[in-house]
């Protein structure tokens, strides 16, 4: 009896057991085995058309994670005189910059310091200089300082900075300084001319920058280079200035000034020969090496944007006009009288006695009575043509920047002052500029 009831309990245990194990549900087993076949032919369709039908939204993410374009800039041209001296050289500097998120992420502003070096020694307010590096948390890069010397940047490296690089770039010098600075110019901080020969000839002094594209890992090493385009150097320009001579006028002009307590001067010594600009000068003028000292009123050059009356210097273009519209010829004598001549309420005068005198001692007399009497004949149609023909109210082609064209009159209002003064005009051609 006993045996049959362990059996008994033995079969009732099995059938609990079996009882309680969950029955396996065929369309529940083959809905789910059906939707994770659905979720992984999903993700392979869907890997498929990124990397096969449309790689390229990969490739770009890859590329900026890890391609690199490095510029190589090209230097400036050289601005030099006739005789090969230069006036205008570039020499290589470095930029500071500064990239606030990898200082903060490296804890950077911590070795303050350091901090505070670097603002010494660029010239800056400790305080303006942590308070820029804060107020620009997110970006990447910022300037700290453009055109050091390479012995800033030397100790600029060696304090060591997490965050804080150099970039190569190069800054204009000028040997001659003040004596030759209104005609050369002066270039910004980006390397483009501003004023004189360095703006009207930017694009032939400006070379093109070079590019190289390279592939970094993660550490900033080199692992590929892609490519590399040349860069083109500036190409030089030389000038018809003497600067020997410039020195010279220079040096006259700056204390003629002095001399008479002028307000300023201006000075040009050109080839007669060939038309070529030998020397341009104005005082007062400024350093072009330094930019704090530049004013707008020191860096105008005064020779070609100022109009002024030419004076004296129209006569021997008055004798010209006679001799080619035949009044007079090499034989002619003009008497100029006691240096007194009176036309209409004016008098005309002579600094000095010149009395009969033939074109040449006119000439060399600079004799204002003679050369009256020489325009008072002439019509006044060859008087205006010769004007005219030698450039009076046209741009001189020196293509500098500012150039005025002076103020020429026209043939009626001549004609009016020739009807109301007498000729008074015609005689005194400075009376027709201003």
């Amino acid at each position: 009896m006993k045996g049959k009831k362990v059996v008994k309990s033995s079969n009732k245990k099995q059938s609990q057991q079996a009882a309680s194990q969950p029955a396996l549900i065929a369309w529940r087993f083959r809905l789910i085995m059906g939707s994770v076949l659905l979720i992984f032919t999903a993700l392979v369709a869907r890997i498929g058309y990124i990397q096969v039908i449309e790689p390229d939204n990969l490739i770009k993410q890859g590329d900026l994670r890890s391609v690199r374009v490095k510029a190589l800039p090209s230097a400036r041209g050289i601005i030099s005189d006739k005789n090969g001296e230069p006036l205008a050289v570039s020499v290589p500097v470095q930029a500071v910059w500064a990239d606030p998120a990898t200082i903060f992420k490296d804890d950077g502003l911590k070795q303050l310091d350091r901090w505070h070096a670097l603002a010494d020694v660029l010239g800056l307010d400790r305080d303006a200089l942590i308070a820029k590096i804060n107020k620009n948390k997110s970006r990447r890069f910022i300037y700290l300082q453009r055109q050091v010397s390479p012995a800033m940047a030397k100790y600029i490296k060696e304090l060591k900075l997490s965050g804080v690089g150099l970039k190569a770039e190069s800054r204009r010098y000028y040997p001659a300084g003040e004596v030759s600075a209104h005609l050369v110019g002066v270039t910004g901080i980006d390397g483009h001319g501003l004023e004189g020969v360095e703006r009207s000839y930017d694009k032939w002094l400006t070379g093109e920058a070079g590019k190289r594209i390279i592939r970094k890992d993660r550490y900033g090493r080199v692992v590929e280079n892609i490519s590399l385009e040349d860069r083109e150097e500036g190409k030089p320009l030389e000038l018809t200035v003497d600067q020997r001579l410039q020195a010279i006028a220079y040096r006259a002009i700056k204390q003629a000034v002095a001399d008479y307590r002028a307000t300023s001067g201006s000075a040009v010594i050109i080839d007669v020969k060939t038309g070529g600009v030998l020397a341009m000068v104005n005082a007062p003028s400024y350093n072009p090496n330094n930019r704090s000292s530049r004013q707008s009123f020191t860096m105008r050059n005064r020779v070609i944007t100022d109009a002024m009356e030419p004076g004296s210097t129209v006569k021997p273009f008055v004798v010209l006009a006679a001799l080619e519209a035949g009044i007079a010829d090499e034989n002619t004598i003009i008497d100029t009288g006691n240096g007194i001549m009176q036309i209409g309420g004016s008098r005309v005068r002579d600094t000095s006695k010149v009395g009969k005198a033939n074109l040449a001692k006119i000439l060399q007399k600079s004799s204002n009575i003679g050369v009256a009497k020489l325009a008072l004949d002439m019509p006044l149609e060859a008087l205006l043509g010769m004007y005219s023909s030698i450039g009076y109210g046209q741009l001189s082609g020196l293509n500098l920047v500012g150039e005025t064209t002076g103020i020429f009159p026209n043939r009626r209002r001549c004609r009016s002052l020739k009807s109301r003064h007498s000729h008074l005009v015609m005689a005194f051609p400075s009376h027709l500029f201003s």
